[in-house]
């Protein structure tokens, strides 16, 4: 491996900082300029690449302060350091840039120039203070050869109704890789008696955040739990979102509530996404344009493993089925017809054209598709009895899903594997492209997370779904958790993690089930 050393001249400063001189370090200890650290959120790098990643923090000194502004309002100077050691004597990358009130003191730095696939630490310094030190990572050059990868899958965490324990054991495993799925925050509160022997912490101060200053403290709020600042410090992530980081089930520029109109909400979701990028390890390529913000992107790992990130709310059609009353997704009947219409999407037109070519050109060993949701099809009762599909989720998309899989089938994209979240359970399924015919032979494997802290599902709704849906490999309805992947060129070992007790800030871990997934052979085993 190429030694981490870097020249000094080669030094680079990115996000608008000048040019850091020797100074650097001595300009790191500088006594402090302000009473309280702003560093009360922690650090994150993301988006990792060959030959660098982006490193994240965010200066707020009052992180719930009502106004959003994070107890700041002028611009302050940001000095970064990249280090190849994890006491940052050895820094080989420093700058300066500016954090200012228009992304509410949020930084964003772009590191490049630096060798591939090996572990880099980071720190920032600000108003006299120093950050907590992360762990970053390059990832291997495209055509290294990875012998092995370990990825976590993170999930519907909701403040008030758990600690996020969880979080916690993801941190001490030390993944290469953390996905988080969606739902990252949740944008309603609990209050009266909905909240009684449910809630174990208070969320801030509005019942359901809708402007920026609402998303932004609900995120901060978040982002000061310790196990989650802990799990950005050791590793870098990729993330989607699902619909809480805006609001419960909307689609697109559709609000769940058929009184909101679509100016009115995509003034909401303009606050949202703003407050995504904000709080997020994201590139400035990534920065929202009012309402619309691309999040959809590949990442390679060596000739291991290519991971393909997708957006399934920004693009999609209105919900499928609505009621007269809500927009809210439900189990529809069969016999409705929007649930198999063709000229219905999920990921947008642009978005779908953009996957299958991805799916063309793979050509790494494990071709991994990232979204928010459970991609194989369930037949449940509905209120009313009858056999049906949920409308939220890829059952109201039918005919996308099937585009989607027959798409990926004829590229012959190599060893496919499908991870979501959004259910608040486990499942480990085959996806077909026919899963009418129970012995049609699977074209991928797919893997969801239980939520890190939400409650789980109805159980009743799901009490026969391995036996209505034979595909169904695995399934948990009693537990929150996350799961864990083992990437090697023979197989994908998989374990899903159970937490003890969601309401107890320090609770166990243990393997629930283990699963494999062997190169060329489509499908889950349970190991």
């Amino acid at each position: 491996m190429r030694s981490p050393h870097i020249d000094r001249r080669q030094l680079l400063v990115l996000g608008g900082g000048a040019l850091l001189a020797a100074g650097a370090p001595a300009l790191a200890r500088e006594g402090p300029t302000a009473a309280k650290t702003p560093f009360t959120l922690g650090v994150a790098s993301g988006d990792p690449t060959p030959d660098g990643f982006v490193i994240w923090t965010r200066l707020a000194p009052a992180p719930l302060a009502a106004d959003g502004r994070g107890g700041l309002d002028g611009p302050v100077s940001v000095l970064w350091e990249i280090a190849a050691d994890e006491t940052m004597r050895q820094v080989v990358r420093a700058g300066r840039t500016t954090a200012d009130a228009r992304f509410a003191h949020a930084v964003h730095v772009e590191v490049g120039g630096l060798p591939s696939g090996r572990p880099y630490w980071y720190r920032f310094t600000a108003q006299g203070h120093q950050s907590p030190v992360g762990q970053a990572r390059t990832a291997p050059a495209p055509g290294d050869h990875l012998e092995r990868l370990t990825v976590a899958m993170a999930t519907c965490a909701h403040w008030e109704l758990g600690w996020f324990s969880a979080y916690r054991h993801i941190a001490e495993e030390r993944p290469d890789l953390v996905l988080f799925l969606g739902d990252y925050i949740y944008e309603y509160s609990y209050r009266g008696d909905r909240a009684k022997g449910r809630t174990v912490r208070a969320h801030d101060r509005q019942d359901e955040v809708v402007d920026l200053a609402g998303y932004r403290n609900r995120y901060a709020l978040y982002k000061t739990d310790p196990d989650l600042q802990a799990l950005h410090a050791v590793a870098p992530c990729l993330m989607t979102w699902d619909d809480h980081e805006v609001q419960n089930d909307y689609s697109n520029r559709w609000s769940q509530n058929v009184a909101t109109s679509t100016a009115d909400f995509l003034k909401r979701r303009a606050a949202a996404y703003r407050a995504f990028y904000e709080h997020m390890p994201l590139r400035r390529r990534s920065a929202p344009h009012g309402p619309d913000m691309r999040i959809y992107d590949r990442l390679r790992y060596g000739d291991l493993a290519e991971f393909t990130v997708l957006d399934g709310r920004q693009y999609r059609t209105i919900q499928p089925c609505a009621l007269p009353d809500t927009r809210r997704g439900h189990v529809a009947p069969e016999t409705c017809a929007d649930l198999s219409d063709p000229s219905r999407t999920m990921l947008g037109a642009k978005q779908e054209r953009w996957l299958y070519d991805g799916f063309r050109r793979a050509d790494a060993r494990w071709t991994m598709i990232v979204q928010d949701l459970l991609v194989a099809p369930l037949k449940q009762a509905g209120k009313d009895g009858l056999m049906g599909h949920f409308t939220d989720g890829w059952d109201g998309y039918e005919a996308n899903r099937s585009r989607m899989l027959g798409a990926l089938a004829a590229s012959r994209a190599p060893n496919p594997v499908f991870l979501g979240g959004d259910i608040h359970s486990f499942w480990a399924t085959d996806l077909k492209t026919d899963f009418d015919k129970a012995v049609a032979a699977p074209v991928a494997s797919e893997f969801v997370a239980a939520a890190i802290s939400q409650e789980g599902p109805p159980k009743a709704a799901f009490a026969d779904a391995q036996r209505l849906n034979p595909h169904v490999r695995f399934v948990d309805l009693e537990t929150n958790g996350y799961a864990s992947l083992t990437l090697t060129h023979a197989r994908i070992e998989t374990r899903f993690q159970a937490i003890s007790d969601r309401k107890n800030p320090k609770a166990a871990v243990r393997t629930l089930q283990r699963f494999a997934v062997e190169a060329g052979r489509p499908g889950v085993r349970l190991a």
